[in-house]
């Protein structure tokens, strides 16, 4: 009988990287609400380790934020997929990801919609998300760099904008770049405020919105409100 060829450490690690997919998706997201199937096909399949850094691979699929650098986290699975699954993503949406980092959330995203504009300020992010995404064969999906807090209008209108990370507040410039039927979802962590998850929408050209969970992730650089006058 010919030897059994053994198996290597690369292969291994390949291995427990699939059944810690199967983990979150099994021990952090259905648990916690989130049943949208194409959510739970995305997250299950995009491995999220290729996008931390390299001291934290092994780490990428506890419950907790990522640390990228720059202020950028890879958001805590379980938020993100309520987020995703509030923002009902459907197969031919248009989807702005704004504060992309390395680029899973638009990951995530490409699985399940038509199009991703991920849109980054910090330059070696944005490089870093090009090359990953590019690695994973993400086509459907074009990184960007500018502005979080305003944006991206040059693709807009939008089917959905996620944006990645808490804001104190969402910049009606942003909300402007709905489409009809438009929705975004976000966490906002406003002073004197108990930190929460949103959904706008946009019908008719007016915006509305709702609290929909309670969540805490870390804060996205660039969307400090101004400061009051003061007397």
């Amino acid at each position: 009988m010919a030897a059994r060829p053994a198996r290597t450490r690369i292969g291994q690690a390949e291995m427990n990287f699939e059944i810690c997919r199967r983990n979150m998706v099994e021990n952090q997201l259905r648990p916690n609400r989130v049943t949208n199937e194409g959510v739970l096909a995305a997250m299950g399949t995009v491995p999220r380790e290729k996008f931390a850094a390299g001291s934290l691979r092994g780490v990428a699929y506890v419950d907790e934020d990522i640390p990228l650098g720059n202020g950028r986290f890879l958001i805590e699975p379980m938020v993100l997929g309520r987020l995703l699954q509030a923002a009902e993503i459907g197969s031919d949406d248009v989807v702005l990801d704004i504060g992309c980092g390395t680029g899973y959330t638009a990951a995530v995203c490409a699985r399940i919609a038509a199009t991703v504009v991920a849109l980054e300020s910090d330059r070696a992010l944005a490089e870093q998300a090009g090359r990953t995404l590019a690695e994973l064969g993400a086509d459907n999906v074009v990184v960007v760099e500018g502005p979080l807090a305003r944006g991206y209008a040059d693709q807009a209108p939008y089917d959905v904008i996620l944006i990645d990370g808490a804001v104190q507040e969402i910049p009606d410039i942003i909300l402007g770049q709905l489409g009809e039927g438009g929705r975004l979802t976000a966490v906002v962590d406003a002073p004197g405020q108990a930190p929460h998850a949103v959904l706008a929408l946009n019908c008719g050209g007016v915006v509305s919105r709702r609290k929909i969970f309670d969540a805490s992730i870390p804060p996205l650089p660039g969307f400090e409100r101004a400061p009051g006058f003061v007397f």
